[in-house]
């Protein structure tokens, strides 16, 4: 086989993959099928799509979209191999994403592929490098944002913001004080979304105009300020601090920690027990 699926993360009604094609010249495409929508970020390599919307050569930073039911081509005439993140959504799960995206009213995605946007870099390098470090668990939300600005560019609508309804602040307030309760559990995007009977798209998209941030940040922000504040006032192993604090392992939450804070775990607690 030229080509690999890794399974990256997935949940009702989404899937991301790392899909690795060494394919070259030499090799003679054969014909393959959506079996749900699919919206595919270029990483590496080049390659020439070939579907019912039209053919076009997709390169890094362009994105791949594809139908359900709907039979495709890749070829690699002009150089071997390229390396996607693949995102595939159900169409029900797509249809509620459309649903929540102002002005689009998109069934099918008309083009075959989205040509390197302003819009779409920032996402794309943050699921990158997601993919990169191992964080399955910022999937869920850049999934969503992924396709909504997807679909918003393809059906050349730009994204309008509104003020948020008292109904939407009573919401996201409750999600909040959720979070800081329960830090240290599991709390996915669907749950939460769900608990305040919204869409996940609907309530990714208002959390992040009213808190500032994503539901994901949210709950790593909350995690990390409580593992600060143990690191000052315990004297318990950094393991430990990390473990309750809600990371499942310690590698995550010392890249966590000094993304956020500017050193190691083990830095920030001597220093300030050097304070005392």
């Amino acid at each position: 086989m030229t080509t690999s699926h890794r399974i990256i993360a997935s949940g009702p009604g989404w899937q991301v993959s790392d899909v690795v094609c060494r394919a070259g010249a030499g090799d003679r495409p054969f014909e393959e099928e959506h079996r749900t929508f699919c919206v595919a970020a270029v990483t590496s390599g080049t390659f020439r799509y070939r579907a019912s919307q039209g053919t076009a050569m997709l390169a890094p930073g362009a994105v791949l979209l594809g139908n359900p039911g709907t039979c495709y081509e890749c070829g690699h005439e002009h150089g071997a191999g390229d390396r996607c993140l693949s995102f595939h959504f159900a169409p029900a799960y797509m249809e509620r994403i459309v649903e929540d995206v102002p002005g689009a009213r998109m069934l099918a995605f008309k083009t075959p592929r989205l040509p390197p946007l302003p819009a779409l870099m920032p996402l794309l390098a943050e699921a990158e490098a997601a993919r990169d470090v191992g964080e399955t668990a910022a999937f869920e939300e850049l999934g969503l944002r992924i396709a909504s600005a997807a679909v918003a560019a393809s059906s050349g609508r730009t994204k309008m913001a509104r003020t948020p309804s008292g109904r939407d602040q009573k919401r996201v307030a409750e999600a909040v004080r959720r979070i800081e309760i329960d830090a240290d559990q599991p709390l996915s995007l669907a749950v939460l979304a769900r608990e305040t009977a919204t869409s996940p798209y609907h309530f990714l998209r208002t959390f992040r105009q009213i808190a500032g941030m994503t539901p994901y940040r949210f709950l790593l922000r909350t995690r990390l300020h409580r593992a600060a504040v143990r690191l000052h006032a315990s004297d318990k192993a950094i393991s430990t601090i990390a473990f309750e604090a809600g990371f499942n392992d310690l590698s995550t939450f010392n890249r966590r920690f000094r993304r956020e804070m500017g050193e190691t775990p083990g830095s920030y607690r001597a220093r300030r027990a050097g304070r005392r």
